[in-house]
């Protein structure tokens, strides 16, 4: 299948376009942008520069992918942003490319970003993530896979959201949002363990039962975080998810919301 491009689009010279690419009235796909098999490119959408796109992205109308960096430290180095397959990003929405802290932007695999989100330079963002209408991301951001950020939710720069966690709208994140959690607020607070969604995600009854046992230990015994992650370790056993919850509260640099 050959690539269906509009006549008032603009194509450069120098991007590499996949099978089946479709570019809409008025897009823009700028120098040294690859498009896998089967990417849609929205009307008046712009692909800026330096960017790769997996197999089947969407890029919905206005958006722009591949900006420079708000970053004044960023003095015109090449860097880039990688979109993975069958990702999704809606109406309006803009991703920065990195700076020389990382080289590149990151939104993994079939990530649905709706309207109006921003991903600034050097965020990270694993596979499946979900984040709502007007939710803004500041640099250096790492979102680990399946975590859902509801609307109008400010996530300050460095900060690092474990899997699987749920943020509910309107919140402020300025520490980090430990894995298989619900959290929401200004200051945003933790509200017990997103047991719905890990059961929608097939989680077992004996995983779950295990992180919220963790999830008491660290967050409602009493316990400083150093001390409740000794108790768990000597008394849960140790799943692959309850060590990655402890791992994660252990490593955080900026300290996580309780």
């Amino acid at each position: 299948m050959s690539e269906r491009i509009h006549p008032t689009a603009i194509v450069d010279a120098g991007a590499e376009l996949g099978a089946g690419v479709e570019i809409g009235p008025g897009a823009i796909v700028g120098p040294q942008c690859i498009l896998g098999d089967g990417c849609v490119i929205a009307p008046h959408a712009v692909i800026e520069r330096n960017v790769r796109l997996g197999d089947g992205v969407k890029v919905g109308v206005g958006s722009v992918v591949g900006g420079e960096p708000q970053d004044l430290k960023w003095t015109g180095e090449e860097t880039w942003v990688e979109v993975g397959a069958g990702t999704v990003l809606r109406e309006y929405v803009t991703v920065n490319r990195g700076t020389t802290h990382s080289w590149k932007t990151v939104v993994g695999n079939a990530c649905f970003l709706m309207s109006y989100v921003h991903i600034a330079h050097d965020c990270q963002l694993a596979d499946g993530v979900m984040i709502s209408n007007g939710t803004q991301l500041a640099g250096h951001v790492v979102i680990e896979d399946h975590a859902i950020l509801s609307g109008l939710c400010a996530v300050h720069q460095f900060v690092h959201i474990g899997r699987h966690s749920f943020i509910g709208g309107a919140s402020r994140i300025a520490k980090d949002v430990p894995p298989f959690v619900k959290a929401v607020g200004n200051p945003t607070n933790l509200f017990g363990l997103n047991s719905i969604g890990l059961q929608r995600s097939g989680f077992s009854e004996a995983t779950i039962r295990e992180l919220k046992q963790a999830y008491r230990l660290l967050f409602n015994s009493g316990l400083n975080l150093t001390q409740a992650v000794e108790r768990a370790h000597a008394e849960l056993e140790m799943l692959p998810e309850v060590a990655h919850l402890l791992a994660f509260v252990e490593k955080s640099e900026r300290g996580v919301v309780v």
